[in-house]
């Protein structure tokens, strides 16, 4: 990457950098929370659709949903919020490092915001939605981040378990998603929000460099 993500030298070696950190809390906190108070976190804070599908009518989109449903996970999929906390911790505490605290959240955000955005015109073009959590928009902009910052680096991939270089990585993540959302296979899983996540991910990185060079 020609050094555009990069806000300070990455110094910062502790195991849990400062943002990811908070991430990690807050996202604790939230699930316990949706534990207790299933409804009105549900309908207060979880992403709602403009138009509703098909025989569901659900609570009116509130703007704050765009932030506040990347803090939360289905809370009936245990692994939904543990893969996305340890893929989080996984590839972006390098990311932080490179970016500094105050970068790394604004870029986690627009990725998160950028990713409901995406789900919220996928559900106008079908004709419908459903309300959708989960920090996957983040994690998925942070994979894209990782692959740009170190495109050569080696990863050992969990299913299958074979090394893989992370520029194809993301390469092959973006495609299989894509694959999934024009198929329809993966239903109940928005896979447009993962590439919007990318998508507007790639979009700040590339802007940041615009005005490093400029």
């Amino acid at each position: 990457m020609n050094q555009p993500i990069y806000s300070r030298r990455p110094t910062d070696n502790s195991v849990i950098p400062d943002v990811i950190f908070i991430i990690l809390i807050i996202n604790g906190l939230v699930f316990a929370m949706q534990q207790f108070m299933p409804g009105p976190v549900q309908r207060l804070f979880a992403l709602q659709p403009l138009v509703d599908a098909p025989g569901y009518q659900f609570p009116s989109f509130i703007p704050w949903q765009l932030a506040s449903y990347g803090f939360m996970h289905d809370t009936r999929d245990l692994m939904h919020i543990i893969f996305n906390m340890l893929m989080l911790w996984m590839f972006g505490r390098d990311i932080e490092r490179l970016m500094g605290p105050r970068r790394f959240l604004t870029y986690f955000m627009t990725c998160v915001i950028g990713a409901g955005l995406v789900q919220l015109l996928v559900g106008v073009v079908q004709g419908g939605g459903f309300p959708t959590v989960g920090a996957s928009g983040g994690v998925f902009g942070v994979f894209l981040a990782y692959g740009m910052a170190f495109p050569n680096r080696t990863i050992m991939l969990m299913f299958p378990p074979i090394p893989m270089k992370a520029k194809y990585f993301v390469i092959l993540l973006g495609l299989f998603e894509l694959s999934l959302g024009f198929s329809g296979v993966n239903n109940g899983i928005a896979n447009f929000a993962h590439l919007g996540g990318m998508l507007f991910g790639y979009g700040l990185i590339r802007h940041w460099g615009k005005r490093r060079s400029g």
